[in-house]
């Protein structure tokens, strides 16, 4: 597995193995406690699973990721389960004094985002892309990250002023960061895809997984953790 997954086990038979992004690491396992999970980039997971890493099941914060591997005839044909919205975020304490996006264009502030290979890395080009920032932007980015879990603790820590992460990974982080959102006309909207992993072993429990997901009760755990409808 990606060195850069946080694998986390949970008691119970038939576990499917679940690949899955960062962002998802708190609610997963609330929709099912019995799954054996390594999160982590999108990018990073999908090559786990193009070099024959054990998988049962592939959930990315981007449909690209999932297509991609489904036009190799690795995974069934993703479904979308939830929606994102791409947010900034800023430390507790604002030093920068960020208050809309174009703050983030001044000499002197410190930008983090995801590298291009995660969907978070892909959404916020894509934002400064819409915006028409994104000379000034880049130039500012002092630290591109392996999934969204680190951008949200660079931001926490103090070591950069603004980051760009999922209003779900916001609201998880609590007090530790501020959110400022994103005018419209950045298109921060972001969707979630799943699949099942032709390869896996655990076909039947991969199948009931998604279909928990997809589920009123696992749909109403997506919707508290900030996550938006399919």
């Amino acid at each position: 597995m990606s060195a850069a997954g946080t694998a986390v086990a949970a008691s119970g038979s038939a576990k499917p193995t679940v690949l899955a992004a960062a962002s998802l690491t708190k609610v997963f396992p609330e929709i099912q406690p019995n799954a054996k999970y390594t999160f982590g980039g999108s990018g990073e997971l999908e090559t786990d699973i193009e070099q024959g890493a054990p998988a049962d099941v592939f959930a990315a914060a981007s449909p690209t990721q999932p297509q991609e591997l489904y036009a190799k005839g690795l995974v069934t044909k993703p479904v979308e389960f939830a929606t994102n919205t791409l947010v900034m975020i800023v430390p507790k304490s604002n030093p920068a004094g960020i208050k809309s996006v174009a703050d983030i264009t001044k000499p002197g502030v410190k930008i983090v985002i995801c590298n291009e290979t995660v969907p978070c890395g892909d959404y916020a080009r894509n934002a400064f892309t819409n915006l028409g920032i994104t000379k000034p932007a880049m130039k500012n980015v002092v630290s591109q990250t392996t999934d969204v879990t680190q951008t949200v603790a660079q931001v926490a820590t103090g070591q950069a002023d603004v980051g760009f992460v999922y209003i779900t990974d916001a609201k998880a982080a609590g007090s530790k960061v501020k959110v400022v959102k994103l005018p419209a006309k950045a298109k921060p909207g972001a969707e979630d895809y799943i699949a099942v992993v032709k390869s896996g072993k655990n076909q039947a429990a991969a199948q009931a997984f998604v279909r928990r997901v997809l589920s009123k009760a696992g749909q109403a755990k997506l919707r508290a953790a900030g996550f938006g409808k399919r």
